[in-house]
């Protein structure tokens, strides 16, 4: 992904959802994104697979490069052979992603039948299998139920197997353990590391539980108001953070065995997708903040071999906002 800019149309204006995200993602490597909510993860795997809804008034720009193309660039038609096929995703809500009106095996069934011309009984044979490896019990008879029927954690192994039905080449997890209780989560997590170690795809884990990156991801990127402010490997994120917001996040997180430590306090909000900031977008709550952080936005630099940051706390000069590029300014 190059330079992934995300516009949408709202009853109050355009709001720049996601702005100049770039980044890579090798086979059987788990990309973490994290950040808080509104910070524009699920807008950016949204816009990879072209489904933001027609009502939104999306323009899409950059480039997002799969298998020698642009998927921004390619038809509907195109992108419906790889929707479900070479890419999958599992939506934050089984219950309202799922058809209520279908059986759940109907619903696995359709990619298996579509993307790979399986008849009936075939597909039927690949679904109960599926069910069977995401821990679903008693497949045969889950199979002819509803998703009201199913317990949040057992949609959710559906979603899965939906997902990898047609052995995807790259996985989108968009918080797929959101609604689940703690246990569930577990479980559901393990499930996905084991699938995706097994069948060597690339996954695309969206949360905004740092615990979760911590792991299971390879690399992480954090994002902030539509930017991504520091991009590493999860080791060296955790081990030693770049971004004062990276650090105010980790610094947020109760420690088990620590009595005496006290919790870090962000100051302010996130900003509204309609209030303008000027250079630095996490300024207005950032205890390092000078004068040069509102002049433009810093750019994300390398800084250390696996380690990218967007704060010029770490770069020692001072930014010129004549020499960024057009849209950082």
């Amino acid at each position: 992904m190059r330079g992934l800019r995300t516009s949408l149309q709202t009853a109050q204006g355009v709001i720049v959802a996601v702005d100049g995200v770039s980044f890579d993602i090798a086979s059987g490597e788990v990309l973490g994104i994290v950040g808080e909510s509104g910070c524009g993860k699920s807008v950016t795997a949204l816009s990879i697979l072209g489904l933001l809804p027609p009502s939104a008034g999306a323009d899409v720009e950059g480039a997002v490069r799969f298998g020698g193309h642009d998927l921004l660039q390619l038809p509907e038609s195109e992108m419906r052979r790889l929707r479900g096929n070479e890419i999958s995703i599992i939506f934050q809500e089984p219950m309202t992603s799922l058809n209520p009106l279908l059986k759940v095996g109907t619903q696995i069934t359709e990619p298996l039948t579509v993307h790979r011309a399986m008849d009936s009984r075939a597909a039927k044979a690949r679904a109960l299998d599926l069910l069977d490896q995401v821990g679903v019990p008693a497949p045969a008879r889950r199979f002819d139920e509803y998703p009201h029927q199913l317990s949040g954690g057992l949609r959710q192994r559906v979603m899965i197997a939906m997902a990898l039905a047609c052995e995807p080449k790259l996985l989108i997890a968009d918080e797929p353990t959101t609604a689940l209780d703690v246990t569930t989560q577990s479980q559901i997590l393990d499930l996905l590391v084991s699938l995706q170690q097994r069948s060597g795809m690339a996954v695309i884990l969206i949360s905004h539980d740092l615990g979760v990156m911590a792991e299971f991801a390879d690399r992480v990127l954090v994002m902030y108001a539509g930017h991504v402010v520091e991009q590493a490997s999860a080791i060296e994120l955790f081990r030693s953070p770049l971004h004062p917001y990276t650090e105010a996040l980790l610094g947020s997180i109760p420690v088990v065995d620590s009595t005496e430590r006290r919790l870090t306090v962000i100051d302010g909000a996130v900003p509204s997708p309609w209030e303008i900031v000027p250079g630095c977008r996490f300024r207005p709550r950032c205890r390092f903040a000078e004068a040069p952080c509102e002049s433009a936005v810093p750019p994300l630099l390398r800084l250390r071999p696996e380690h990218s940051a967007a704060c010029i706390r770490h770069v020692g000069y001072q930014l010129d906002s004549s020499a960024l590029p057009a849209g950082r300014r």
